[in-house]
């Protein structure tokens, strides 16, 4: 019987770079405005004691809506964008790291694992920092207080306010935490994705 498997594995020198990171960032992009309003809500839902504020999704969903309006939904969006980079590191360090792993084995297996875990380590690197500020914002609310940080008040919300407001959030990190305070969850956020990623592309081009 004749084998139909023969799949050609696209490698970093195959990659159009140019395309391949303006179509990269626009698409994920087009995906995290699609889905941030639940990103936040889903936060606030979980730092909620009991049903003191929201009573399900819908519910949280509305409510913000009417306190807020639109732009509630998107609090802590224009930081949150900047994971993107951590997008386009992740798969430029697996790339690199399985051009790398290749002049010491040509198993397809060994060069995924290493780079899917190299991979992780570089994209929770960044990611991590960001989340936490991302989602010190996301908990600021008009009436009762969420999170553990209370920023100035934005009586118009505009743009630059937010980013006023990230540098609140960022100083009062600083102020209680130091440096440390921005890497919270950082060992848990490497023990989730670095194991999943470093399986997920070796059973990856085991079952293309």
């Amino acid at each position: 019987m004749e084998d139909k498997r023969n799949i050609q594995i696209i490698e970093w020198e195959h990659l159009d770079k140019k395309k391949f990171y303006v179509f990269g960032v626009a698409m994920t992009m087009m995906i995290r405005v699609s889905v941030y309003p639940f990103t936040l809500i889903r936060t606030r839902l979980q730092v909620q004691r009991g049903k003191s504020l929201y009573h399900g999704t819908f519910d949280a969903f509305l409510k913000i809506l009417r306190a807020d309006g639109v732009t509630g939904l998107y609090r802590g969006f224009l930081v949150n964008t900047f994971t993107l980079i951590s997008g386009q590191c992740y798969v430029t360090t697996y790339e690199l790291t399985r051009k790398f792993v290749a002049d010491y084995s040509q198993s397809n297996t060994v060069k995924s694992l290493v780079a899917g875990g190299s991979a992780s380590l570089v994209a929770q690197s960044i990611t991590v920092p960001i989340d936490v500020v991302s989602q010190h914002l996301m908990m600021q609310r008009k009436g009762d207080r969420m999170g553990r940080f209370q920023v100035r008040g934005s009586p118009e919300g505009r743009g630059i306010v937010a980013f006023g407001q990230t540098k609140d959030i960022i100083r009062q990190i600083l102020r209680a935490d130091g440096l440390r305070g921005f890497y919270r969850g950082y060992v848990a956020s490497l023990l989730t994705y670095i194991p999943n990623s470093a399986v997920w592309w070796p059973f990856y081009h085991f079952y293309a």
